[in-house]
């Protein structure tokens, strides 16, 4: 009696035909197209790309990693967090600190110390300062503090198995009361103000054309590559259980799966990108302060997420794209209606949109091949 082989179904690949030529004509636009209609095409031409919109755009490609982030665990795990402010601002404050040691003696008190402790009359350094004048401890720190945060606080929540709005509503408590903590003077971490007017990176001035767009070429390079890992990361064996545990979690437990690993470290690695997406947006932007941790800050990443389109992975980018698009202009035209238009897009959203953007735009193609 022969015995039949069960063959299991190929894998997916990483991206379609269709996916990849997108991903090249991102990689294209972000690494070459950009910085030639920049630097080498002339200010008064018509195809001149201003700093302000490489500023701009920069910027959103930070909130778009944070988008991606909270697609991995929102879309994906089923679990909402309106605190993944905390881990952005971990991030941003880890480079700012090292920022802050860059400016050295250009500083308003001639000092070696920043000067907002000079204004406190601090005489030295705060312990937590320690490494802050090594790029490469910067660097760790961007990954290890927002990832060991996220550690001590996922394991805690996970292990109680505290779920639903029980958990979102813990996150955005955490993200307040460390809002409350970096306001503090005495933290060392610049207070009300935070941190701002810094002159060099690497011993390179920062307010230089060519450095502003190698910070933006950076970002878009570690965006597409995050793009990529999540999109293995979710279509292997480890994100087909973190689906499962976002559609059914009592069942995967019945099958022998323990969904604490699970959500811990895509609790992490959410974390992480975060602090990266941080990270990479203190230079750019030339400032970091308390407020990125706010209750509100959190709300609006998932709003990206949501407007674009939940486990989608592009849906989320795009969404980071659509919303800060729309608030960049509307607070320039008409400041005092951008929270309304929030709020509306977000209702509308949920009501007409539950797929977001990306939802919509698959239930038009297949009615166009219908």
């Amino acid at each position: 009696m022969t015995q039949e082989r069960i063959s299991l179904p190929a894998p997916a690949p990483l991206l379609s035909r269709p996916g990849w030529a997108g991903f090249l004509v991102a990689l294209i636009a972000v690494g070459a197209l950009a910085p030639v209609l920049n630097l080498v095409v002339p200010a008064g031409s018509a195809l001149h790309l201003s700093d302000y919109a490489v500023a701009l755009v920069g910027k959103i490609m930070c909130y778009a990693i944070v988008a991606l982030a909270m697609d991995l665990i929102w879309g994906y795990t089923g679990i909402l967090s309106l605190g993944h402010g905390l881990y952005f601002a971990l991030g941003g404050y880890a480079m700012g600190m090292y920022l802050m040691r860059q400016i050295g003696r250009d500083g308003n008190y001639k000092s070696d110390l920043p000067d907002f402790m000079v204004f406190l009359d601090w005489k030295e350094l705060p312990w937590h300062w320690t490494l802050s004048d090594s790029f490469i401890a910067t660097l760790l720190l961007i990954v290890l503090v927002p990832g060991l945060v996220a550690f001590v606080f996922g394991y805690f929540a996970f292990r109680s198995r505290i779920k639903g709005v029980y958990f979102s509503i813990i996150t955005q408590a955490m993200t307040f009361a460390a809002m409350l903590l970096f306001f503090r003077n005495e933290t060392g971490f610049g207070g009300n103000n935070g941190f701002t007017d810094f002159k060099r990176i690497l011993g390179i001035p920062i307010a230089t054309p060519s450095m502003r767009m190698t910070l933006f070429v950076l970002t878009g390079l570690t965006l597409l590559g995050f793009f990529l890992f999540a999109r293995w990361l979710v279509g292997s064996k480890y994100g087909r259980v973190l689906q499962a545990i976002r559609d059914a979690e009592s069942r995967v437990m019945f099958s022998g799966y323990n969904p604490l690993p699970y959500k811990l470290t895509v609790w992490i690695i959410s974390a992480v990108m975060c602090g990266v997406a941080g990270a990479l947006y203190v230079p750019q932007v030339g400032i970091i302060n308390p407020s990125e941790m706010s209750v509100a800050n959190s709300i609006e990443m998932a709003v990206w997420a949501a407007v674009g389109g939940r486990a989608t992975l592009a849906g989320p980018i795009a969404g980071a794209f659509i919303v800060n698009g729309a608030k960049s202009w509307l607070t320039v035209t008409a400041p005092e209606f951008w929270l309304y238009f929030l709020g509306a897009l977000f209702i509308a959203v949920t009501l007409f949109l539950p797929d977001g953007v990306a939802g919509l735009l698959k239930k038009l193609r297949r009615g166009g091949q219908a």
